[in-house]
């Protein structure tokens, strides 16, 4: 005869006996290429392509610190076996003052320039993305799309239309002004985008805290917001930093040849002279330039990550 035997529960249940339950592997996205990118061949990928993008940079160095007869008797991986041919000619004419090849004067005039055409759209971009970000108004999200859909315009079919601005009505002709507005205008669609979507991620409660406490739209954004920004004004500060000191097409249409305001682009672009005779020089000019872009993105690199990913990901 059988007897029913009671259900078992928690407490009779020998802890070294109970089944220990086993979890089942889950494969992700993330997981996957995360593999991917960490694994032996991925890795040999990119030396090989970091060695082939720097390749052409280092030989320009060495160009630059050869002199003119060496550059042009054999190939810059030939200097190695002379090391003592080494010279600093290059530079010292580049940099020498009153010669026909200074770019002293073009170096402040890229300083002057692109000062401005950072801090404008960095200003100018906060004020509109805590518009959109915190903001209702109507038509608000119309607009927004209508800002961010400006960035694949080609700012190539705006620059006659500006210089005929800048030179018939407004009487600017070639100043600071036709590049720092013009820079400011090009920039604003990205810098919206980027601080809006690092904005938004930001937590409303600060704010509903501080109109509690009577604060307005002014203290928020210049006494909570603004600090908060930093990530991601630092990197579209070192994108737009780099598009303005590297620019030539612009500072070429509104600016042209002048030494007053031309910047170092357009000189190093005039260095082989007009016949091309001072070619040489060139690789000198072209490593001066790139100290302070350098400089830059050393000081502010880890800004550049964070402030990029600003609201690209969600948990």
């Amino acid at each position: 005869m059988s007897t029913l035997q009671p259900a078992p529960t928690p407490e009779s249940i020998d802890p070294d006996e109970a089944p220990v339950p086993t979890k089942k592997a889950k494969k992700s996205a993330t997981g996957d290429a995360a593999s991917a990118v960490t694994s032996r061949w991925a890795s040999l990928i990119a030396v090989i392509i970091a060695v082939l993008w720097t390749t052409p940079t280092v030989g320009l160095l060495v160009t630059s610190f050869r002199s003119q007869r060496d550059i042009n008797r054999d190939g810059w991986w030939n200097a190695f076996a002379n090391p003592g041919a080494f010279t600093l000619d290059n530079y010292r004419q580049a940099l020498e003052p009153g010669t026909s090849a200074s770019l002293g004067q073009y170096f402040i005039n890229t300083i002057v320039i692109t000062l401005p055409a950072v801090l404008l759209p960095l200003f100018l971009a906060s004020l509109a993305a805590y518009a959109f970000a915190w903001m209702p108004f109507p038509g608000r999200d119309a607009l927004f799309v209508a800002v961010f859909a400006l960035q694949i315009v080609p700012l190539q079919i705006a620059l006659i239309p500006l210089l005929d601005i800048y030179v018939n009505k407004l009487g600017f002709g070639a100043s600071y002004w036709s590049v720092w507005l013009s820079h400011t205008i090009f920039a604003l669609p990205l810098a919206t985008f980027l601080i809006h979507n690092f904005m938004r991620e930001l937590p409303g409660e600060l704010m509903e805290a501080a109109r509690v406490d009577g604060a307005g739209h002014v203290t928020i954004f210049f006494k909570i917001l603004l600090p908060l920004l930093t990530p991601a004004l630092a990197a579209f500060g070192i994108f737009q930093f780099l598009w303005v000191w590297n620019d030539l097409l612009v500072s070429l249409v509104f600016l042209g040849g002048t030494p007053d305001v031309a910047p170092i682009t357009v000189r190093v672009a005039e260095l082989s002279g007009s016949r091309g005779t001072a070619w040489y020089l060139l690789s000198a000019g072209a490593f001066i330039s790139m100290i302070v872009p350098v400089a830059v993105f050393l000081a502010l690199q880890r800004f550049f990550v964070r402030g990029l990913l600003a609201g690209g990901l969600k948990g």
